[in-house]
């Protein structure tokens, strides 16, 4: 499960994404107050699953569903957790990259076929097109914030909470918006740096904005990384600006112009990034 000092990004639903049954579901869960607020979600997502595991990894456990919910002046939106995809995608990455010996003995054979099962239904187009529900409504990044994530953001969508005992800061736009700014930026850097890494981890974004409802809501939570950041700094906080500039910058030409802004905002989070190794 993630770690305290991460961010997030997030796509709200409208209702009429789901089926009819998790419509009903998903009403009467935010009219009976079950919701539960960002700030907490990250803690109760990993309690859920270490008291949903026990002590023998031989299953993928039964999670309850829960999600974050936002309420607008004419409808009601939905972020589901999806803790059992991210559960059995979790399972699966831990076993990528170790010889088979330490992956048998931390992600049994067993368990990883039931993972692999879950993982391939769920991605599957027939999954999503009866149900209604795309894979995963959460992106997590550990240690920073993914630049490609800033992208589909305006410095002028940012709300920040500068009180002592309840900071936060985050970005939320309509996803034809981020879905237009994402489109905009992969243009700019096929057309100037081609298929790079940076712009190919654009498309993946914007790709995963595709399977979503066109009356959805997309937000960037800074998470527990505002604990890391000063608040001059997160008053501040320029990060979409610095991208804006960097793509336009590229756009017209101006490379020194577009280098600057990128090696600004580079540096910014490198420094964040760097505190993972510190103790």
């Amino acid at each position: 499960m993630p770690s305290l000092f991460a961010s997030y990004l997030r796509v709200y639903e409208p209702l009429t994404a789901f089926d009819r049954d998790r419509q009903s579901y998903w009403r009467r869960y935010a009219a009976e107050g079950r919701a539960v607020a960002p700030s907490e979600g990250p803690g109760r997502q990993r309690t859920a699953v270490i008291e949903a595991l026990g002590a023998g990894w031989t299953r993928l456990p039964d999670l309850p569903e829960e999600a974050y919910v936002l309420e607008t002046e004419d409808t009601l939106l939905v972020c589901p957790w999806n803790l059992r995809i991210r559960v059995a995608e979790a399972a699966l990455s831990a076993r990528e990259g170790v010889p088979a010996v330490l992956a048998d003995a931390f992600v049994p054979p067993i368990l990883a076929g039931q993972a692999k099962a879950v993982v391939e239904d769920w991605r599957s187009g027939a999954r999503v097109l009866e149900h209604g529900v795309p894979r995963v409504h959460e992106q997590i990044a550990t240690w920073g914030v993914p630049l490609r994530w800033f992208v589909l953001f305006d410095a002028e969508e940012r709300d920040l909470v500068a009180e002592a005992e309840r900071r936060s800061l985050r970005y939320r736009t309509e996803i034809s918006k981020a879905r237009r700014r994402s489109s905009r930026a992969l243009s700019v850097l096929r057309k100037t740096v081609g298929e790079a890494p940076i712009t190919e981890a654009v498309e993946e974004a914007a790709r995963w904005l595709e399977e979503f409802h066109p009356r959805s809501m997309v937000e960037l939570d800074y998470g527990g990384l505002v604990q890391l950041l000063s608040a001059e700094t997160l008053a501040s906080d320029d990060s979409p600006a610095l991208v804006a500039a960097g793509l336009a910058g590229l756009a017209k030409g101006e490379a020194e112009e577009a280098s600057t802004a990128y090696d600004t905002l580079v540096a910014r989070w490198r420094a964040i990034q760097l505190l993972e190794r510190s103790n």
